[in-house]
């Protein structure tokens, strides 16, 4: 069985956010204990499954995550990922459809490789800032956001993009203080930047201390800058150690996510399920 490392949100290696991708021969998904034992011995935020699906449905590929630790219900850049591998080996042309626990998404790509993804808004609900976030980020947190059932995200926004980038969170106190993760916002400081803000995203209840790239995040981000820079199209930076961008476009409940992928590893899976 095949297995890629995609590097996504990137056109270069070694940057933007792994991902395991998986095409599957079946017409489904092996055990869910099989699933999560690859996605463990990957050992990447996320690794993805998919397989296809029959021809005039709904959808043209089942698509699953899994990070080294559970399943999630929504992931932007092992989509992007999949929708990458599909796209170069040939496997799908045009935009592709994926049937996934939070509906149905799609991925296009342009004549250069570039792939967007179509996903859903995650709608945003101010909450008081709990204490305890800003003493586990170390940081002073001006708002907070509750970004909905599918990603279940707190969105928190700093002061400024220093802030942000000089962030060292206490791990083990951020499991308990949210449904998946925290992300961390604030604009970018420079107007000249080619990104408009940075984000970073701490996910230890689900196995992934810091994500890379996070774009499931950004269909949250997207919605809360917009409001506040007056503009539908914008570019985020993660400023993780591997770093990548995201371009996003707000489109009502729906949301277009944007970015490069570019494969790292091509190689076989010794084990079957």
């Amino acid at each position: 069985m095949r297995i890629r490392i995609v590097d996504a949100f990137t056109d270069r290696p070694f940057t933007g956010n792994p991902a395991g991708v998986l095409l599957l021969d079946s017409d489904g998904f092996p055990s869910d204990a099989w699933l999560q034992q690859v996605a463990t011995e990957v050992n990447l935020s996320e690794t993805a499954f998919a397989h296809p699906l029959p021809a005039g449905g709904d959808a043209d590929w089942a698509l699953r995550w899994f990070t080294p630790a559970t399943e999630v219900d929504m992931c932007g850049h092992a989509t992007l990922a999949t929708a990458h591998v599909l796209r170069t080996t040939g496997a799908a042309t045009g935009t592709v459809r994926f049937a996934a626990r939070c509906g149905t998404l799609t991925a296009t790509a342009d004549e250069e490789g570039m792939l967007t993804l179509d996903f859903p808004t995650s709608p945003l609900t101010p909450v008081d800032v709990p204490p305890a976030v800003a003493k586990a980020l170390g940081a002073t947190v001006l708002s907070a956001h509750d970004t909905g059932p599918h990603i279940g995200d707190l969105l928190v926004e700093l002061a400024d993009e220093r802030s942000v980038r000089g962030l060292r969170p206490d791990f083990a106190a951020l499991v308990a203080l949210s449904e998946r993760g925290i992300i961390a916002t604030a604009a970018a400081e420079d107007p000249q930047s080619p990104y408009d803000f940075v984000s970073r995203g701490f996910f230890p209840r689900v196995g992934i201390d810091e994500d890379p790239v996070t774009g499931s995040a950004h269909t949250a981000l997207a919605p809360f800058w917009s409001a506040r820079l007056g503009r539908t199209e914008l570019t985020g930076l993660q400023a993780s150690a591997r770093s990548g961008l995201v371009r996003t476009c707000l489109r009502g409940d729906r949301t277009l996510l944007t970015g490069h992928a570019v494969t790292v590893i091509d190689g076989e899976l010794l084990t079957t399920p």
